[in-house]
């Protein structure tokens, strides 16, 4: 481990997009996520990496993409609308089968909202915001160290599934600051996407493997392909077949989908012999493992399972640690985004929305009383 730093959440993500391997950014300012932009444009040039402040958000996204069709690996950062403006360019990095980040650092909506505050309203949005089917990854970290290696995770996701990857942060995350040991670079696992093992004359950009992801040729490289937002062939050229469009749809929901073993992140805490559960991710999660503690001292037997991964949604998970419990609280600074995901899996009877939509953390006795009435009082 290195020494001991003191650090922000919004720093440990950029650390962690250059131990990852990003070497281009393309963004446009917005609070809550500027931070994440001023430190790789004083530590990307120095690695040999480009940075580039874009007219606006919709820019950035066109920029990250095109850096990524480069060989490069490229993050970008946003918040609030500036995710909103992105939407349209995330599906064609998804329909193209682009590798890109997209760091959405939360806070209160909709629209300008409260900017300064923080917010968990684009779960959702992360899933359904681009148009049209498609699968989808998107991690959310609760902790400064957290945010240094789910970073790490999302670059290494989008690289190997060629793919965007939303990493979920929100602003009590990206501008808390803990003490943290980052791990040595030799400890670090990084994934670069496969390239081709054919010659020029061979490659098929979109023909997948076995696994469904097709390697991905650096433009410049010598392998010359066509990049469309429209349903495509193997070689990327514009197609009307049924039975091609079938199959690329339906291609970019499985190879996300037989790799959600991997792709599930979570901790659990106190689940053992747990009675109730709390359900949470991010922020939130913070005031719920006090919460959860603050119970045990009660006599109640309360458990905590954190999400990491919010898409592709865990549901086995929750549903096995929900299997033997009375109730499942459900904290989150939204109007109950997840709780109606979770319903899904464990039934609507046993799920407790608790919301908090005042641009203010939750304090853990906020979702500690759930807790307490779901068993019918301190025992």
């Amino acid at each position: 481990m290195t020494k001991a730093r003191l650090m922000q959440g919004n720093q440990a993500c950029a650390e962690g997009a250059l131990a990852a391997g990003v070497r281009f950014f393309g963004g446009y300012p917005i609070t809550p996520s500027t931070e994440v932009a001023e430190i790789l444009a004083e530590k990307l040039p120095a690695l040999g990496g480009k940075f580039i402040q874009m007219e606006d958000e919709i820019a950035s996204m066109g920029a990250v993409c095109g850096a990524a069709l480069t060989g490069v690996k490229a993050l970008t950062a946003t918040s609030g609308p500036g995710f909103s403006l992105k939407q349209e360019l995330i599906g064609y990095a998804s329909i193209a089968e682009i590798p890109v980040v997209i760091v959405n650092v939360q806070r209160l909506g909709p629209s300008t909202g409260k900017p300064t505050s923080p917010g968990q309203g684009d779960v959702m949005q992360a899933r359904w915001g681009s148009h049209g089917d498609r699968g989808v990854i998107a991690l959310s970290p609760a902790s400064v160290r957290e945010c240094f290696d789910v970073t790490v995770k999302a670059v290494n996701f989008s690289e190997k599934f060629r793919t965007p990857v939303v990493l979920l942060l929100d602003e009590v995350i990206g501008h808390m600051r803990e003490r943290v040991e980052l791990p040595e670079p030799d400890e670090i696992e990084i994934i670069d996407r496969k390239l081709p093992a054919v010659p020029p004359s061979e490659y098929q950009a979109y023909k997948p493997e076995a696994d469904g992801i097709p390697p991905m040729a650096a433009f410049g490289s010598g392998y010359y392909y066509h990049v469309t937002g429209l349903v495509h062939n193997y070689l990327g050229q514009p197609t009307q077949a049924n039975d091609l469009t079938a199959e690329l749809i339906e291609r970019l929901h499985t190879k996300i989908d037989n790799a959600k073993e991997e792709l599930t992140l979570y901790t659990e805490h106190y689940l053992d012999d747990a009675e109730v559960l709390v359900v949470s991710y991010g922020g939130s999660a913070r005031a719920a493992i006090a919460a959860v503690k603050a119970a045990r001292e009660q006599g109640i037997k309360a458990g905590l399972l954190k999400l990491i991964t919010i898409w592709p949604f865990p549901g086995d998970v929750v549903k096995q640690a929900a299997a033997k419990v009375q109730k499942v609280i459900v904290p989150e600074m939204n109007y109950g985004q997840l709780a109606g995901e979770i319903e899904r899996y464990v039934g609507q009877d046993k799920v407790v929305s608790v919301t908090r939509v005042d641009g203010e953390l939750f304090k853990p006795e906020e979702i500690l009383a759930p807790i307490v009435t779901a068993v019918g009082g301190a025992k």
